[in-house]
């Protein structure tokens, strides 16, 4: 295998085992630890495959072609039996004559289909050289680029020009702004083909190469893997594009200025519409033509194609297809959909590999292509997070009174059937609201709910009692979609809904006073609930297009009855209460990917236990346990560079066991604090200790406080907590990193610092504590998950009905062990980070020794773990390894 340096012995084995993944056609699970180049493994490993099969398919080519050009020359026909000679008959009851003729057709189409794709190749392959090695092409494109905007800039001075004389009447043109606000005329509920001609998507029907998909959790992620291309040997001839949000790639300022993605989606989707229809609007003779709407300046075809052959061209991340886009004054976001046929590795975030609609948008084809979802360790939750949806009581009531306002204001403009799907919208809104046990025609913030609790229902049942079973929610989605009506409700609270606006005083408008005073009330409702600013802000941000919000929901409902739940939870006020769609089958959405692609790879540093995997998702989705491989490798660290410790008691002989009943006993609390401070004596740098939640760790620390502990332990190392707000877990990493760094340059008594972290916070996940940063890392007990949850009890449930048992143990119980051990694996797996470093881990819980669990925790950290039943022993293992640091300083 290709590689940029001598690769470790486990990062040989991964891409051979990859290879030959990818190369039977297998679903396979890939561990390898953070720190030994999983990335590179994954790059070099898929893209050694592609190049030998895209070799071995040219070859196949070729002599097949080959075959046809000597069969050609001789003159040869095929050997058939005249009509008078019938011969034997085929294997289907045909002549041998009819049977040699059509086999004969199919190869000689099959050879057409050859020659074209190899034009289309040789002249894909032959624009992008001439690209790579002619300037003058960049040169002329750009000259190009300058002269139309040159001509713009005159037109529009000129159009201005004839403005100022014409006078023209201030509020006749206000009308005319508003004419965007109005719904088109919604013709049909069967789709309508679009003819767009090649400003559309037909690029997009240009022929799929065989491509390997690439997926992980964060742009920052992606971004890190797409440099990591460039840096490997395949870095300068694979042919990548780089896919994200319109939120992500778009650079029209006006646009993303909006903010959030649903807006920036439907702003973009309207400028593309307001462009053909332009075409159309011109045409119109003797007709009033309507006011000039907006169209996106970078939507132009011309250079969208010459920033598509630029992506194929050269290696590019996000940030750089950005400021391509930018300079090039082309459309980034649709630039890199025409690139995807050609590409050969397509680097993609999970939403949109995961999310069947917006995988169509995008034009992702997956039919006998590979897919590789890195960062998988929590594919079975993101599945089920992108496909379920929450709605509460004030976004359904603020809806309602802004969809009737818009009604009301455009009765006499809106054709039949879009006024007959609002009130559809409007009869949706009203029973949702009344299944929380309130009236939509009321502040929800002031109606109490009299039944307070949480209520689950099948989809049926759901659709029964609020008694909407009679409309049909897939027509009512389609409408929302193509008619765009979540973004002309926008435009329309935008203009009226804010109360500084200044509203013309005619009757209609009058109407409109009501709308203004309903959401001045709901302001000042949630303004009493005593948010802070930044919660306020956001409210304020859902409350502008709740319509958005509640769209995902109806589209949740839809889904099959076995495969989801509808939870009510009535709390409080109406305004509290909320609706919420719950998947309990994710395996339903991951079966199409599974059974269109040629190979999916499921990797991840941490994949264990994959009982999840196997059983949630592929079984579930319908494969076949033959096709599943499993590949776990070790760690590249030799094996004194870790010490992991099960201790099961402290220093007072304590038992270590942290259940819901013991957890919360003053001498379990105190025993944890004479852990740690005998820890903090004899570890240098950096300590994190992780407890199972937040409440928790504020509970211990108070504890702590209180006795004098805390005082104690400050004396070693400074304390620092994990906030609860993600944009301030930053800074703290920042300080805590300064503090190591100053005290191992000093000297003195303070030998560091402690960081109390929760699992399944900011910082178990995604953040290396590599180094000094983590040269101990504690588990305060188990992190079960809230079995009261009644989420999880739904899931609980569903299993036990649907999975058979396992090696005795009922599915429900598995599955709670699980999400213990994935969490607790998630944040062991912090410490190490690279081939020299070095950590403790420690496990204080008795219960980590029972073999069930244990066998739950990671290959290379299980291999190498010490269960201590006393703590003295345990102390001197770790005195042991100081006296080695120690020694190599």
């Amino acid at each position: 295998f290709p590689f940029p340096y001598t690769p470790y012995l486990i990062q040989e084995r991964f891409m051979a085992a990859l290879y030959s993944a990818l190369e039977a056609g297998r679903v396979g699970i890939f561990e390898s630890p953070t720190g030994t180049g999983k990335s590179l493994s994954l790059i070099c490993g898929a893209l050694s495959w592609l190049r030998d099969f895209e070799e071995k398919k040219r070859q196949e080519e070729a002599r097949l072609l080959a075959l046809e050009d000597s069969g050609q020359e001789r003159g040869e026909r095929p050997a058939a039996a005249g009509p008078g000679h019938p011969g034997s008959g085929g294997a289907a009851g045909e002549p041998d004559w009819v049977t040699a003729f059509v086999q004969k057709k199919e190869e000689r189409d099959m050879v057409d289909r050859l020659k074209e794709e190899q034009i289309r190749r040789k002249k894909r392959e032959d624009r992008l050289e001439r690209i790579r090695h002619n300037v003058q092409l960049k040169y002329a494109a750009k000259r190009k680029r300058s002269e139309e905007d040159e001509t713009k800039r005159l037109l529009q001075l000129s159009k201005e020009v004839i403005s100022e004389g014409d006078g023209v009447d201030v509020l006749e043109q206000l009308d005319h702004n508003e004419e965007e606000l109005i719904l088109a005329e919604y013709e049909s509920d069967d789709e309508k083909k679009v003819v767009s001609g090649l400003e559309d998507d037909d690029d997009l029907e240009e022929e799929h190469v065989t491509k390997i998909y690439y997926c992980s959790r964060t742009h920052s992620q992606l971004s890190q893997f797409v440099h990591e291309v460039q840096k490997s040997p395949f870095g300068e001839d694979t042919r990548l594009v780089s896919l994200g949000s319109r939120q992500n790639l778009c650079v029209n300022e006006e646009v993303r200025r909006l903010g959030a993605l649903q807006l920036i989606n439907d702003r973009c989707m309207e400028m593309q519409k307001n462009k053909h229809e332009k075409k159309s609007d011109e045409e119109m003779e003797g007709k009033r033509r309507r006011a000039s709407r907006a169209i996106c300046p970078f939507y132009s075809y011309e250079q969208m194609q010459f920033l598509c052959d630029e992506i194929l061209v050269e290696v590019k991340d996000i940030e750089q297809l950005v400021a391509l886009g930018r300079k090039t004054k082309a459309c980034p976001y649709y630039g890199s959909r025409y690139a995807i046929p050609a590409a050969q590795l397509v680097v993609l975030p999970y939403q949109m590999l995961l999310h069947e609609p917006t995988r169509s948008a995008a034009g992702i084809k997956l039919k006998d292509q590979v897919v590789i979802i890195d960062e998988a360790h929590n594919l079975i939750d993101t599945i089920t997070c992108i496909h379920s949806a929450e709605v509460s009581g004030s976004q359904l009531c603020c809806a309602h009174s802004q969809l009737l306002q818009y009604m009301e204001r455009y009765r006499k403009r809106l054709k039949a059937k879009n006024l007959m799907y609002i009130k559809q919208i409007l009869y949706l809104l009203e029973q949702f609201v009344a299944m929380l046990g309130g009236n939509v025609n009321q502040n929800p913030g002031c109606q109490v709910v009299s039944q307070t609790g949480t209520v689950l229902k099948s989809i049926n049942d759901f659709l029964f009692q609020s008694q909407i079973d009679n409309i049909n929610l897939f027509k009512v989605r389609r409408y929302c979609e193509k008619s765009l009506i979540s973004r002309k409700l926008f435009g329309f609270v935008e203009r009226y809904g804010g109360p500084a606006t200044a509203v013309k005083t005619n009757k209609e408008n009058q109407k409109l006073a009501g709308f203004q005073n309903f959401l001045l009330t709901l302001k000042q409702g949630s303004d009493k609930e005593g948010d802070s600013p930044v919660e306020a802000e956001n409210d304020q941000q859902r409350t502008a297009s709740p319509l958005m919000q509640i769209e995902g929901f109806l589209s949740a409902l839809t889904n099959a009855n076995q495969d989801g739940r509808v939870i009510v939870n009535r709390q409080g006020t109406v305004g509290q209460s909320s609706l919420k769609f719950l998947l309990l089958n994710p395996a339903v959405y991951f079966a199409k990917v599974v059974e269109e692609c040629r190979a999916v790879i499921i990797a991840g540093g941490t994949m264990q236990p994959v009982s999840d995997f196997r059983e949630q998702l592929l079984t579930c989705a319908g494969v076949d346990p033959a096709r599943v491989v499993e590949f776990s490798c070790g760690h590249v660290i030799p094996p004194e560079n870790i010490l992991p410790i099960i201790l099961c008691s402290g220093p007072s002989n304590q038992q270590l066991e942290f259940t819901y009943q013991t957890r919360d006993l003053p001498q379990m609390m105190d025993e944890t604090g004479r852990i740690l401070c005998n820890l903090c004596n004899v570890v240098p740098g950096g300590v994190v200790c992780f407890f199972p939640s937040y409440e928790y760790e504020k509970q211990v620390y108070a504890h702590w406080e209180k006795t004098g502990l805390l005082t104690r332990l400050a004396t070693k190392k400074k304390i620092f907590q994990e906030p609860k707000k993600a944009n301030q877990v930053e800074q703290v990493l920042v300080e805590y990193a300064k503090c190591i760094k100053r005290c191992s340059q000093a000297g003195g008594q303070m030998t560091g610092a402690l960081l109390l972290s929760v699992v399944g916070g900011k910082m178990s996940e995604g953040i290396n504590f590599s180094d000094d940063l983590g040269r101990c890392v504690i588990m305060v007990g188990m992190p079960y998950p809230n079995i009261k949850s009644p989420e999880l009890q739904e899931k609980m449930t569903w299993l036990d009905k649907t999975m058979p048992r396992a090696a005795g143990q009922a599915p429900s119980r598995v599955l709670i062990e699980n999400l213990c051990m994935k969490a607790v694996n998630q944040s062991i797996g912090r410490a190490i980070r690279h081939q020299k470093d070095f950590a403790s881990i420690l496990l204080l819980d008795h219960r980590y020794a029972r073999p069930a669990v244990f066998n739950k925790l990671p290959q290379w950290i299980r291999e190498r773990t010490q269960v201590k039943p006393a703590f003295g022993s345990a102390f001197a293992e770790l005195r042991k390894v100081r006296m080695c640091i120690l020694c190599t300083a």
